[in-house]
């Protein structure tokens, strides 16, 4: 029987750059609650549109993907799914969408999780809310097109109480007053995705329970800078690390270092992009011309002229247009995409 075993949290046995990450975070965590007192309609837009990039982004690494206005149709539920990977998107919202309100009442609990993951896969012909009936694998694709395991994770007859101890473990550390509670996330995250407890569905629920391990501990900005976009966009990164924190997970003799310091690190930058992009966003004493430009060079990601409305709704659409198109002209963003798909994005 697997055990596991987080006391490495509370002897001190951290790296120093890893405790000023924490700390960084913690001061942009407080400038975030002073704001979102005095602004609250601000951080609604922008809550609006990172809904739609995590949900693109959470399914995008697992190549699961749409096009851009299908993303928004289904999110904001303007459409049904046409197909399964639609369906596949779909669910994954109505999983999110309970996580955002009803965080406060889920908990890291054998039933929750299950109920997560039936949402997850509600649209589709797999079954969800059950953990995984046969034996399975991580595949990796090498260059060369080969394939090998790199992992092989917790037996399918081992799952349930194998489970059982993973939730036990998490609620045993929490307790413990020593215990950092924004550490002992990814740990958890970690041992999640190495025992692979479901047939379908293990990366994308891996990113649930994260954002609902980070709400609960008041840890938001996932709700406004796309946490799991953040991930798609620095994947390579982000598998080394699963990889390195993996080696040795049956014998109890891994690191979660290399995981712990990937998390932190992604939800440094949300803070961190979070703090600008709000300062564009409110900035009411900056010309209209001015907060269009840094709307869209602040922009993680490609965006559309609409979403720029959407980000600014007391600048028209004809200024934001306007500007745009002086932007492209003087070369300092590209377009991508053509007609109403049409986006842009920082040289």
């Amino acid at each position: 029987m697997m055990h596991f075993d987080y006391s490495f949290l509370e002897k001190g046995m951290l790296p120093a750059g890893l405790v000023n990450v924490v700390e960084a975070i913690a001061r942009l965590r407080e400038r975030e609650r002073q704001r979102k007192e005095e602004h609250p309609d601000g951080f609604v837009r922008l809550e609006s549109i990172a809904r739609v990039q995590s949900v693109k982004g959470s399914n995008a690494i697992e190549g699961i993907i749409t096009s851009e206005r299908r993303i928004n149709e289904i999110v904001n539920q303007n459409s049904a799914p046409l197909n399964h990977n639609e369906a596949e998107i779909a669910g994954y919202r109505d999983a999110l969408t309970l996580i955002h309100e009803r965080f406060d009442v889920l908990d890291i609990r054998e039933r929750d999780i299950l109920r997560l993951h039936e949402i997850m896969l509600s649209y589709t012909p797999a079954s969800g809310g059950v953990y995984k009936q046969r034996d399975n694998m991580i595949i990796e694709v090498e260059a060369a097109g080969t394939r090998r395991v790199r992992f092989t994770p917790t037996p399918a007859h081992e799952t349930a109480a194998t489970m059982e101890q993973l939730v036990l473990a998490y609620m045993d550390a929490r307790s413990s007053y020593g215990v950092n509670q924004l550490l002992l996330i990814p740990c958890f995250v970690l041992d999640f995705l190495c025992i692979h407890p479901f047939d379908d569905g293990n990366g994308r629920m891996s990113r649930l329970l994260s954002l609902l391990l980070l709400y609960r501990n008041g840890f938001d900005a996932g709700r406004y800078i796309s946490f799991e976009e953040q991930i798609n966009r620095n994947k390579g990164e982000y598998y080394g690390a699963l990889r390195l924190s993996s080696i040795g997970w049956h014998e109890g003799t891994n690191s979660y270092i290399p995981f712990i310091e990937n998390f932190i690190t992604t939800l440094l930058y949300c803070y961190k992009e979070l703090d600008k992009r709000f300062a564009v966003v409110n900035a009411t004493k900056a010309s209209k011309k001015s907060r269009v430009e840094e709307t869209v060079l602040h922009s993680l990601l490609p965006i559309s002229k609409q979403e720029v409305c959407f980000a600014l709704p007391d600048v028209s659409p004809t200024t934001v247009e306007a500007v745009l198109g002086a932007m492209v002209k003087d070369g300092v963003v590209e377009k991508v995409g053509t007609g109403r798909n049409t986006k842009y994005v920082k040289r």
